[in-house]
């Protein structure tokens, strides 16, 4: 009987040690380059018929540790692991695409991710279309050859949820691969790998460590030719996860559904706080039953957990924001997310800031919005500590 999430995080990736006291922590290989017998046993490693490892940028048994939970708990049927959450974007898109192809985006993404479409699409002849795949038909912005659509499962920073299943099947109709980067849900909220898409992608940095220690990336696929096309990209272009970093995101993953429950439950308690409050004209977290997102949220999330962010609109602008800014004690500015500490962020000038005024404009992303990522703290202390912003607002 396959075990619940839980339990499975517990459990997973420790492996088997030829001991009768194996370590209870998985040991660090401090290796880049690893020996090898004979010419035979080196041959036996690179065709895959002998388990081994041979250089740390293709493979270290952290990492090893590291993929089986991954693969796991998002239902895929293999992972890797690299530095950075752009890192592991950036090769799934190198890994999956050709001069010539066609890439379809939604529109709402990182800020990030917008700027990296954009320079692929200028160095290597990769055409680019951003369309609102939330409110659109996919079908209406496919060509000949597009062959990979990229969304988000919770959107940055506008909290707005796409219906990947149905973006899937409209893809596969015309033998297109969905890439959905999941960072601001994690395979504890939602696992889209389950919803049709192919491939699953994690700023690991965020809450899969969720300790604001670790840079990493993730890339899960439910097909293994399709994570071997990514990985032959990544360990060309080199990102390589450390295998410190591999360990501490595995000591991470250990607290991951603990930690992504109360993080929920503080983001829909703060959502509610917050759109009751004179400054504020909208907040955006598909928790709210007046989300325009709330239903496909029930239908896509687990156990009606909508994710730790939410943004919320000052109705001063960007001088209501900067008083929002300068009023904080307890609570940090941070230009990241997903912390053990509740942070708030301004997307025009960190996330989102390589966009043109007219750009974040036409996102949504105005001067007075502020991104809120709920911490593991007591809900009552986050109400009270914003209560007495706002009133210096």
């Amino acid at each position: 009987m396959k075990k619940n999430l839980a339990t499975r995080l517990s459990r997973l990736g420790e492996g088997t040690r030829p001991s009768i006291t194996p370590a209870k922590s998985l040991p660090i290989t401090w290796s880049s380059v690893f020996a090898f017998d004979s010419l035979a046993d080196l041959e036996a490693v690179y065709q895959k018929e002998a388990a081994g490892h041979i250089y740390t940028r293709l493979g270290n048994p952290v990492h090893d540790a590291l993929q089986e939970i991954l693969a796991d708990i998002e239902e895929g049927r293999g992972a890797r692991a690299y530095a950075s959450g752009m890192g592991a974007v950036a090769v799934t898109i190198l890994g999956l695409l050709r001069s010539g192809d066609h890439l379809l985006a939604d529109t709402g993404l990182y800020g990030g991710t917008y700027q990296l479409f954009n320079d692929l699409a200028a160095r290597f002849g990769i055409a680019v279309t951003f369309a609102d795949l939330k409110r659109e038909d996919p079908a209406d912005h496919l060509r000949d050859k597009t062959r990979l659509i990229y969304l988000e499962t919770i959107s940055n920073p506008l909290m707005e949820v796409a219906d990947i299943r149905r973006i899937a099947a409209a893809a596969h109709r015309q033998d297109c691969r969905v890439a959905v980067d999941s960072t601001f849900a994690s395979p504890v909220i939602c696992r889209p790998l389950s919803l049709g898409a192919d491939v699953v992608i994690h700023s690991a940095t965020k809450y899969l460590c969720g300790h604001s220690d670790v840079m990493g990336g993730v890339v899960v696929a439910a097909d293994p030719a399709v994570l071997e096309e990514i990985h032959r990209a990544g360990v060309l272009y080199g990102p390589t996860l450390s295998p410190m970093d591999a360990w501490l995101l595995i000591r991470s993953l250990r607290t991951l559904d603990l930690r992504m429950r109360r993080h929920a439950q503080n983001a829909l308690a703060l959502a509610g706080f917050f759109a009751g409050q004179p400054h504020v004209g909208r907040v955006f977290y598909p928790g709210l039953s007046d989300s325009p997102f709330h239903d496909i949220a029930r239908r896509q999330f687990s156990d009606g957990l909508c994710g730790g962010m939410l943004s919320l609109e000052l109705t001063g602008g960007k001088a209501a924001a900067e008083r929002f800014l300068g009023n904080l004690e307890g609570i940090k500015f941070l230009p990241s997310l997903a912390g053990y500490s509740t942070s708030v962020s301004y997307p025009a000038a960190t996330s989102h800031r390589g966009l043109t005024k007219e750009a974040r404009a036409k996102a949504g992303i105005g001067d007075g919005l502020i991104r809120v990522s709920a911490g593991l703290e007591d809900s009552a202390d986050l109400r009270a500590e914003f209560t007495a912003i706002l009133e210096r607002v």
